[in-house]
C-alpha cells in the first residue's frame, strides 16, 4: 500500500487529517471480548517537541569552511505529531489487519543561516521547509504465529534500523515476513525498495551510507532493493540470544551478521551482560559504489562488543569496536548505526580501519527515591581513521551526557523530557568538530 507524501502547502489539511484520525480512533468503542481486529487495536498520538543546536568549532585540520553546512551553527526547533495506529487481526485461520503511521512536523524556528540539523528538509537554496510529513499504510496477514506485512512502516532490525533520532522517523516501503512458529526461534525475510529519510517527505531509492554519492541530497548511486533473511534463537531461560543474518543492497553491497546477546545474574542486584556482533561485508553485483570510493571490490570486517555490569541502580559499560578491510562499515544511507557498540549521537565510529573504545555510566535515580529520572555519561575515542586520499590516521573523540525524566503519574503521565549535551572533536575533515545541545519533549497520548 502506497504512502502519501505531504506537500508543504497543505499544512492545514494535514493537521486536520491527523486530528480526524486521532478523534476517529478515540471514538471506536472497545469491547472486552475475544481477540479481534478492533479488540486488539492500539493507537498512540505522540507529540514531540525537538530543539537542536550544533556549534561548529575549528580545530586541527577543521579550518577550511565553518561546518559541514558551510556556516558556524546549525539550529532549528520543531513540533512533530506521530500517529501510530495498529489494528488487531480478524478472527479465523487467516487473520487480516492494517497499520497506519501518520507523521507531520512543523517548523517553529530556523532559517538559511542555521539550517543543517536534519530536523527539516531544505529547498530553494537551503531554506528549511515550513512543514513536512507522510501518511504510511501497511496491510498485514497472520497465520498461526507467522505474519506477513506489506506497505510502509519503521523496521527495526539489526541489519536495517529505521532512524528515529530527529523530528520524524525514517520509514521504508516493502514487505516482511516474521515467523515464531518454532519454539524459541524467530525467522525473518523480506525486501524493501524505497525509503523516506528522517528529514524528507518523499520516497527515494536506497544508497550506501556516507558514500558521498548525492546530488542535492538525492542518491546518485543506489540499489534497486534491500533483501534480507535472518534467524534468532533464545535459550538459557531467554537470557541468551544468538542470531544470524544476510542482507543485500542490490548491486551495492551484501553482508553477513552474527550476534550473541547474553545476560548473566551474578548475585542479588548484580547482573553482567554482553552484546557481541560481527559483520562480513563486500561489494555486490555491479559494485556501484566501488569506483566512487576509489576502491574496487570493497570488503570489510566489523567487530563490535558492548559489555555491561548492573549493580543496583548503576550500570557500567565498556564498548570495543574495530573495522578492518578496504572499506568502512556498510549500511543503508540514513539508517541508525545502533547495532554497533560505539554508535552515539554524533558518530558511529565506523570509518575504514577505525578502532574505538567506550566507557559509559548510567544511573537510575529511583535509588534516591526519584523514579523516572535517569543520567547517562559516556566517552568514546576512535583512531586509525582512513578517509579520502590523504587521511590515514585520523582521530575522533566524543563526550555525551543525557539527563531524562518521565512523569510517573497525573494528567501528563508518561510525558518525558531529555536534555542531551555532547562534544565531538576530529583532527580531520572540514570543521566536523562541534558542541551540541538537544532538548526533546515527548508526550504519548494513548487513544486506544
Amino acid at each position: 500500500m502506497k504512502a502519501i507524501p505531504v506537500s508543504f502547502t497543505r499544512k492545514k489539511r494535514v493537521g486536520l487529517a491527523l486530528l480526524g484520525l486521532a478523534v476517529s480512533a478515540a471514538a471506536v468503542p472497545v469491547v472486552a471480548a475475544e481477540s479481534g481486529f478492533v479488540e486488539d487495536a492500539k493507537a498512540t498520538l505522540n507529540f514531540r517537541n525537538f530543539y537542536f543546536n550544533r556549534n561548529y568549532v575549528n580545530n586541527g585540520g577543521s579550518i577550511a569552511a565553518p561546518g559541514l553546512t558551510k556556516h558556524g551553527e546549525a539550529e532549528e526547533w520543531t513540533q512533530a505529531f506521530i500517529l501510530d495506529a495498529k489494528s488487531g487481526f480478524t478472527q479465523g485461520a487467516v487473520g487480516f489487519g492494517v497499520d497506519v503511521l501518520g507523521i507531520f512536523a512543523v517548523k517553529l524556528d530556523g532559517g538559511r543561516g542555521t539550517y543543517g540539523t536534519q530536523l527539516l528538509p531544505t529547498h530553494d537554496g537551503n531554506k528549511p521547509a515550513d512543514d513536512f510529513g507522510r501518511l504510511g499504510v501497511a496491510g498485514k496477514m497472520k497465520i498461526s504465529k507467522t505474519e506477513l506485512k506489506v506497505g510502509e512502516w519503521m523496521p527495526v532490525l539489526p541489519i536495517l534500523r529505521s532512524d528515529d533520532g530527529r523530528s520524524l522517523p525514517q520509514t521504508f516501503q516493502g514487505a516482511q515476513i516474521t515467523s515464531k512458529d518454532i519454539d524459541n526461534t524467530t525467522l525473518y525475510g523480506g525486501s524493501f525498495n524505497r525509503n523516506s529519510q528522517r528529514n524528507d517527505a518523499s520516497m527515494e531509492r536506497m544508497s550506501l551510507n556516507n558514500a558521498g554519492n548525492t546530488v542535492r541530497g538525492k542518491p546518485t548511486i543506489s540499489g534497486d532493493a534491500f533483501n534480507f533473511v535472518g534467524a534468532e534463537y533464545t535459550f538459557n531461560d531467554k537470557r541468551t540470544l544468538v542470531g544470524a543474518w544476510y542482507d543485500q543492497l542490490e548491486d551495492v553491497y551484501n553482508q553477513k551478521y552474527f550476534q550473541l546477546l547474553h545476560s548473566q545474574p551474578i548475585a542479588d542486584g548484580i547482573t553482567a551482560g554482553a552484546n557481541l556482533g560481527y559483520f562480513i561485508g563486500e561489494s555486490d553485483g555491479a559494485g556501484r559504489a566501488d569506483n566512487l570510493a576509489g576502491v574496487k571490490d570493497q570488503q570489510n570486517r566489523t567487530m563490535s562488543g558492548l559489555f555491561s555490569l548492573k549493580v543496583g541502580f548503576n550500570t557500567f559499560y565498556v564498548g570495543l569496536q574495530k573495522v578492518t578491510g578496504n572499506a568502512g562499515w556498510q549500511r543503508v544511507a540514513g539508517t541508525s548505526g545502533g547495532t554497533l557498540a560505539n554508535d552515539s549521537y554524533g558518530s558511529s565510529y565506523e570509518a575504514k580501519g577505525e578502532k574505538s573504545w567506550q566507557v559509559r555510566h548510567d544511573y537510575d535515580f529511583a535509588g534516591f527515591g526519584v523514579p523516572g529520572l535517569t543520567l547517562m555519561n559516556r566517552f568514546i575515542e576512535g583512531s586509525n581513521v582512513h578517509t579520502g586520499a590523504s587521511i590515514t590516521d585520523g582521530e575522533e573523540r566524543g563526550r555525551e551526557t543525557e539527563v531524562a525524566y518521565t512523569l510517573q503519574s497525573g494528567m501528563f503521565k508518561s510525558l518525558s523530557v531529555r536534555w542531551r549535551n555532547s562534544t565531538l572533536r576530529r583532527n580531520y575533515g572540514s570543521t566536523n568538530s562541534f558542541d551540541e545541545n538537544r532538548l526533546i519533549f515527548n508526550y504519548p497520548l494513548s487513544l486506544l
